[in-house]
């Protein structure tokens, strides 16, 4: 629901730490967030550096890969905010040198976690196939690493590398194809004991925002990207949704059992979600 009031963050003694993802498939979710929540601090980094920081109590809530609140029980998902998909999501590739089924070492995207995860599901419980990894630091290519295949997210994954492969997969497409499922890659979590106050609130008005403006969003973004923005807007208004709705619970929850088989995540983790969520 729209509200045309902004939270007020008055009462705190410090501003609050919003940490939020750098990657245009999460600008609808942060669009005019830094007005919304004024009296809040809003930092941008890749996921893994924001899960890194929440958990070291340095952000009070932040945008954080998915697989992180399944290792967590102290964690809460504090709003229906999210970056999901329902099918092909275009910004999370698996390029494969080899057949899939004989990918032996994999070098994993060091911005990933959840896809990191994701890849690795689907690789064990499609083709029994577990590959030793690897990190391929942020910056740089597939061509810096040799392993089997390698995987890419974010901004750099939908641009295609210089050389070519034998395969390549597009996470969503191959989990919504498998599964029948959304895949929830990232959403707004925050310690159990930490009160947000209205920033809840602000963060789905955010979205809101956001998925009105998807055009503007990649008018404004793609030419920081080098693609177009078509691409960009198709890529946003197609390939991605950003509301957790009950098929994106149940995705997650999936994901969560078949993470915790393959000793991926700890078991025992409760899924708890605070306020602000759609039965959508």
């Amino acid at each position: 629901m729209m509200h045309d009031s902004f939270p007020d963050f008055a009462t705190r003694e410090r501003p609050l730490r919003i940490g939020a993802v750098s990657y245009l498939n999460s600008k609808p979710l942060i669009e005019d967030l830094a007005e919304l929540a004024r009296d809040a601090d809003l930092i941008l980094d890749v996921p893994s550096r924001l899960a890194d920081d929440l958990s070291a109590n340095e952000l009070d809530v932040a945008l954080i890969p998915s697989i992180e609140v399944l290792r967590d029980a102290d964690y809460e998902i504090v709003s229906d905010a999210c970056v999901a998909t329902r099918g092909p999501v275009l910004s999370v590739k698996l390029f494969s040198r080899v057949p899939v089924e004989q990918i032996r070492t994999l070098a994993l995207d060091a911005g990933s976690r959840t896809s990191a995860t994701l890849a690795r599901v689907l690789l064990a419980e499609r083709f029994g196939v577990r590959p030793t990894t690897e990190l391929l630091p942020l910056g740089f290519a597939t061509e810096d690493t040799s392993a089997d295949a390698v995987l890419l997210i974010g901004d750099r994954a939908m641009k295609p590398p210089h050389e070519r492969f034998v395969a390549t997969w597009d996470l969503g497409e191959e989990w919504s194809h498998w599964t029948g499922l959304p895949f929830v890659f990232a959403m707004w979590a925050a310690r159990r004991d930490c009160e947000l106050g209205d920033v809840e609130e602000a963060l789905c008005l955010a979205r809101d925002r956001g998925v009105e403006r998807l055009a503007e969003i990649a008018e404004r973004e793609a030419p920081k990207l080098g693609i177009t923005a078509e691409l960009a807007h198709e890529y946003l208004a197609h390939n991605l949704h950003f509301t957790l709705g009950s098929a994106e619970r149940a995705g997650l929850r999936l994901f969560q059992e078949l993470a915790v088989k393959l000793g991926l995540a700890p078991a025992g983790v409760d899924l708890v979600f605070r306020h602000c969520l759609s039965a959508n």
